[in-house]
């Protein structure tokens, strides 16, 4: 059987596109048969006017969505009791400041191009551990390049690619086709490019979606 191809159209500093990811995680190991799965990343900043500096990610929450301290802290603690939930760990210093991420979608676009999905998986989720877990600006370049070394790229290539003004506009140019395909929030998961599912849902659902999908493969 052709593998089933999921592509998530998502940020790295979104926490419910780890959450996502991990969802669909479980959602394979609950089908009938086992499934071959490929995954593809496509870019998506939540906030692509960032400054270079970042902003206090609780303050920012609260400005962008008019949340009180306490009411951001509750929405927080079920974003990570979710995440726990499902293997995935926030660490104590994670996410702490909302950070500019198109570099990082630079660096994640062209490694799918050149070094394909399981290479390009890798990137995606160091960066996402980066962030989430250990509390790292993934707007800086020499974080960038030091998980990208850790993730088996070569150093100076991925500098190339940071400097790269042609892989930027490829990469705006992919953030405005997915927003011309509706897409206003992250993440959106897409299966065997046909079937799209909004947000984090549970791996049942996307256990169910996946099931019809393959169904139609007929």
């Amino acid at each position: 059987m052709q593998p089933l191809r999921i592509d998530i159209v998502s940020d790295v500093v979104c926490p419910w596109c780890i959450i996502g990811y991990k969802q669909v995680e479980r959602a394979l190991t609950l089908l009938d048969q086992p499934v071959e799965a490929e995954f593809h990343w496509h870019p998506f900043e939540l906030n692509p006017d960032m400054a270079a500096e970042g902003e206090d990610a609780a303050e920012h929450i609260q400005r962008k969505y008019g949340r009180s301290a306490e009411q951001g802290k509750a929405v927080r603690d079920h974003i990570r009791n979710t995440a726990a939930s499902l293997g995935f760990e926030f660490g104590e210093r994670g996410a702490q400041r909302v950070v500019n991420t198109f570099a990082a979608h630079k660096l994640l676009t062209k490694t799918g191009e050149v070094y394909g999905w399981q290479k390009q998986t890798a990137l995606k989720l160091a960066l996402f551990a980066a962030y989430f877990q250990s509390g790292l600006d993934i707007s800086d370049e020499a974080v960038l390049l030091d998980i990208a070394s850790d993730t088996g790229l070569d150093r100076n290539e991925a500098q190339v690619w940071l400097a790269d003004e042609t892989l930027a506009g490829a990469v705006r140019g992919e953030q405005a086709y997915w927003r011309d395909e509706n897409i206003s929030g992250v993440p959106a998961i897409i299966f065997d490019g046909k079937f799209m599912v909004p947000g984090a849902q549970s791996a049942e659902t996307c256990a169910g979606v996946i099931g019809k999908v393959l169904a139609k493969r007929g």
